[in-house]
C-alpha cells in the first residue's frame, strides 16, 4: 500500500519476510521464497532478503532460494490472464531459484524473461506507469478533439494503424532526448491550441518540459567529469541526415561551449559549406563558429578528447573510441557493447 506522502509502505512485505524467515529456520531442506508484490528496485535484495537471512539463519542463494514473480493479473480475468499471459518475468538470485518458478508456467504461452531482481521489480513499475501514460494520452488527446469538433475515436484509428511508429517498440528504448523540425514545432503548437481552447493538457504541456530535464541530464553528467576537452561524436538531430534545426545535440553543445568546455565535434553528414536555407540560419544563431569546432575526423576527435560523448554509433566512431584507448565515454544512445562497458568506472550511461 502508498504511505500517506505517497512512497510505499513496505511494513507489510517485511512482517511476511520475517514470518517466513521463522519458518525457514524451522523446516530443514531447501526452500524457494517468491515474492510477488509491487515493490521497488532494490526493495527485495536491500531489505526482504536480509530479513529472511536474519530470521533464518540461513542465506539465500545457498541455502534457500529467493525470487520476483510479478504478477500482471487483471481483476475480473485474473484467471484468464494467468493461463494467456502476454509475458513472464522471473526476478532470480541464482539459478535454482529461477528453475523453480519457470517450472510453475511451464507449457503456458508468453515469453519468459529470467532477469535480474531489480529488473523484474522496475517492470512492473514500468508497465503500469505505461498504461496510465496511456489512458492520460488518449484521454487529454480526446478532449482537444472535442474542442475542435472532431471525432476522436475516428481520429484514433487512424492513430492505431500504424503500427511501425504509434503502437510498436519504436521510441521506447532509453536515449538521448528528441529534436528535429517536426516534433518540438508540433508539441507547441498542440498545446498552445489546446490552451485557446480552453482545454487543459497537464501531460502534453510536459513532454517538452521532460525532453529538456533530460538534455539537463546530459550536461551534468559532463560537468560532473571534471575534465574540459570534450569531442562530441554526432551534431544533426538523428542520424542519416544534415538537418541541425532544434537537434538536442546542437543544444548540448551550445551549452558546453557556453560553460568554457573545449570542444569538437565529429559528424560525418555535417559539413558547413552544404548548409542551406533556415538549416544554416539556425546553426549561425545558435553555433557560429561550428566550422572551428569541426571535424572530418572521428579519431581525431576522440585523439583530442578527454571525455567522448557519443551521440551516433555509426562504424567509424566505434573504431576511433576503440583507437582511442582509455576515455572517460558518455554515452547517449547505448553503444552496441554497452553491458560490457558498463563495468569500466570510465563508461556512464544516459539512462542505463
Amino acid at each position: 500500500p502508498s504511505a500517506p506522502s505517497g512512497s510505499m509502505s513496505t511494513d507489510y512485505l517485511e512482517r511476511v519476510a520475517e514470518q517466513i524467515g521463522d519458518a525457514i529456520a524451522a523446516h530443514p531442506g531447501r526452500h524457494t521464497v517468491v515474492f510477488r508484490s509491487t515493490m521497488l528496485p532494490g526493495t527485495c535484495e536491500g531489505l526482504l532478503i536480509p530479513i529472511l537471512e536474519k530470521a533464518s539463519g540461513r542465506t539465500a542463494g545457498v541455502d534457500f532460494g529467493v525470487a520476483y514473480n510479478p504478477e500482471f493479473l487483471r481483476e475480473g480475468s485474473s484467471v484468464r490472464d494467468f493461463f494467456d499471459p502476454p509475458k513472464t518475468v522471473i526476478g532470480e538470485v541464482d539459478q535454482s531459484s529461477g528453475d523453480v518458478v519457470a517450472a510453475l508456467y511451464e507449457g503456458l504461452p508468453g515469453e519468459v524473461f529470467r532477469v535480474p531482481v531489480p529488473v523484474a521489480e522496475m517492470a512492473k513499475y514500468a508497465d503500469n506507469a505505461f498504461h496510465g501514460l496511456k489512458i492520460a494520452f488518449a484521454n487529454e488527446i480526446g478532449a482537444v478533439c472535442r474542442a475542435f469538433g472532431v471525432d476522436s475515436h475516428r481520429m484514433m484509428d487512424v492513430f492505431l494503424a500504424d503500427r511501425k511508429l504509434n503502437v510498436s517498440p519504436a521510441y521506447l528504448r532509453p536515449g538521448f532526448a528528441f529534436g528535429g523540425s517536426c516534433l518540438p514545432k508540433d508539441l507547441r503548437g498542440l498545446v498552445y491550441a489546446a490552451r485557446r481552447a480552453d482545454v487543459e493538457t497537464p501531460l502534453l504541456s510536459h513532454v517538452l518540459p521532460s525532453n529538456e530535464e533530460h538534455l539537463r541530464r546530459a550536461v551534468d553528467l559532463v560537468v560532473a567529469s571534471g575534465r574540459r576537452r570534450i569531442g562530441l561524436f554526432g551534431l544533426s538531430f538523428k542520424p542519416g541526415t544534415d538537418d541541425l534545426r532544434e537537434s538536442p545535440l546542437v543544444e548540448l553543445a551550445e551549452r558546453l561551449v557556453g560553460k568554457g568546455f573545449d570542444l569538437r565535434i565529429y559528424d560525418a553528414n555535417v559539413a558547413v559549406s552544404k548548409l542551406i536555407g533556415a538549416n544554416r540560419e539556425y546553426i549561425q544563431g545558435r553555433l557560429p563558429h561550428l566550422s572551428e569546432l569541426l571535424s572530418d575526423s572521428a579519431d581525431d576527435v576522440a585523439a583530442f578528447a578527454e571525455v567522448c560523448v557519443v551521440g551516433f554509433t555509426g562504424p567509424e566512431v566505434i573504431e576511433a573510441l576503440e583507437r582511442a584507448g582509455d576515455r572517460t565515454i558518455i554515452d547517449l544512445v547505448r553503444l552496441p557493447d554497452a553491458e560490457t562497458r558498463r563495468a569500466h568506472p570510465e563508461y556512464v550511461g544516459l539512462g542505463w
